[in-house]
């Protein structure tokens, strides 16, 4: 979807805020595109668990978006006492991460990355620098051998661009092996990295729950994270409010990412709930185990919020809730380590191609591109700078 921000609107004008859509064929669900809807929902666990048992015992098994939202020993698809005792797990090894050390990794990470370039043009930043650099960063973080974290990205990606579900499952199997294999080994060797820490939890994860919460911190941090560094450059490089005052200092990183959260977030599409029984909100049934799908992109363009975005941070990117994503700060401290790490040493980047041939990956959960071509110098032959086709 090369816009998504007009059909979101072309949703709402039809619908209203709460809209009937389709993740998959035969697998319907509602798509919430009003910010204040969304907020409800998300504070709401008594009635809108995260917990989709219920609906996955309705689909088929051959569904394409089962093996990313099917059940899992993780907190974002858990309720109640179970939810609660993973959360906390979860949130008391991040709280212990050091996010000075963090910033040096990236750092470190960024500088080597950058040197390597060479002199050919052009670099392609998505496959080059930001998913090698997220992948790095957040491999050390979890204390994950680097041959181990290598072979256990190839898995996440074989799920998150699966064109049916048996690619998805074998995906899956592969990338859950290693992990086991590297929490087994944790167990009699730990180090002082996240890993480590979640085994040694009050909570007493077991050896299942380690492998699920392991696999979606690092899936779920590598790639929004990557889609995030990819997402706000694309902005820097077509939008001249963005690049010219980053480059020259007037509006800062932050602002541009911020901008991103707002606009563009990369994992556009991916908090849902499933009604515990048959809701009516707002006047739109909502069926009992039927999947509410949160669109933070959608609904932080909400007209009923309009208003300066200059550092208001009251998107919904992260979440909301109990269910609110808790590495939102280490994340956000990649993102923008990377970029001012890139636009430092390359100040004269500049889009490779036109901004209307970039392509998007597919899928209804995220949104992320899948290359970002570029040139690093003003010596290269490169496409005009500002926007040549409107961005959403």
């Amino acid at each position: 979807m090369t816009d998504p921000l007009r059909v979101y609107r072309e949703l709402r004008d039809r619908h209203g805020p709460l809209a009937p859509v389709e993740l998959a064929p035969d697998t319907p669900a509602t798509l919430v595109l009003g910010y204040r809807e969304a907020l409800r929902i998300l504070d709401d666990d008594a009635h809108y668990p995260s917990d989709p048992r219920r609906w996955q015992q309705l689909v088929a098994p051959t569904c394409p978006v089962l093996p990313l939202l099917q059940w899992r020993p993780i907190t974002m698809r858990t309720a109640g006492a179970e939810h609660a005792r993973l959360r906390e797990a979860c949130t008391d090894g991040l709280e212990r991460v050091n996010l000075h050390a963090v910033r040096q990794v990236v750092e470190r990470t960024a500088v080597a990355m950058i040197e390597s370039f060479g002199e050919a043009e052009p670099i392609e930043l998505l496959g080059q620098y930001a998913f090698p650099l997220t992948f790095q960063v957040l491999t050390e973080v979890l204390g994950l051998p680097p041959e181990a974290g290598q072979r256990a990205l190839a898995g996440v990606s074989a799920v998150l661009d699966a064109a049916d579900a048996e690619s998805a499952r074998r995906g899956n199997a592969v990338f859950e092996e290693i992990l086991a294999d590297v929490v087994r080994h944790k167990r009699d060797h730990p180090g002082n990295d996240l890993l480590s820490w979640l085994i040694a939890h009050p909570a007493r994860l077991d050896d299942t729950e380690l492998v699920q919460q392991t696999a979606m911190l690092y899936g779920a941090g590598t790639e929004p994270t990557c889609g995030l560094i990819s997402n706000a450059l694309l902005l820097v490089l077509t939008d001249d409010r963005f690049g010219g005052g980053v480059l020259g200092g007037a509006i800062s990183t932050r602002d541009a990412i911020e901008q991103v959260l707002f606009t563009d977030p990369p994992w556009a599409n991916f908090s849902v709930r499933y009604p515990r029984q048959p809701q009516l909100l707002n006047g739109v049934f909502l069926p009992a185990h039927q999947p509410v799908v949160i669109s933070s992109a959608a609904c932080n363009d909400d007209p009923s919020i309009a208003g300066d975005r200059t550092g208001n941070r009251s998107h919904l990117a992260w979440g909301a809730g109990t269910h609110a994503c808790p590495a939102r700060s280490m994340a956000e401290l990649i993102a923008h380590e990377a970029i001012d790490q890139l636009l430092d040493a390359l100040p004269e980047i500049s889009l490779a191609i036109p901004a209307g041939e970039l392509t998007w990956r597919p899928g209804p959960l995220h949104r992320m591109l899948a290359a970002l071509p570029v040139y690093t110098s003003a010596d290269a032959v490169s496409a005009p700078r500002g926007r040549e086709t409107p961005l959403p």
